[in-house]
């Protein structure tokens, strides 16, 4: 199980990943990590970015099945 302060190291390192990744690096549950960069945004030490719609190549992502699956949500240190 990773710790906050490892969390923030490893985004530190890669710039900016996304949650699963960050899952899969640290060998920590979706859920733990999810927490921690809650924590980590409201200590306002990380922030949260999401890419643009225009970049959806089929324009249909607001009905998409898998939600905002070309939207990904990305981690970003302040």
């Amino acid at each position: 199980m990773a710790s906050l302060i490892e969390l923030r190291d490893m985004l530190a390192l890669q710039g900016r990943m996304n949650a699963q990744q960050l899952s899969r690096a640290l060998r920590t549950p979706q859920p733990m990590v999810d927490a921690m960069l809650a924590r980590l945004e409201a200590m306002g030490k990380a922030r949260r970015v999401q890419e643009d719609a225009e970049n959806c190549l089929s324009g249909s992502c607001r009905s998409c099945p898998e939600g905002k699956a070309c939207q990904p949500e990305w981690w970003v240190l302040q």
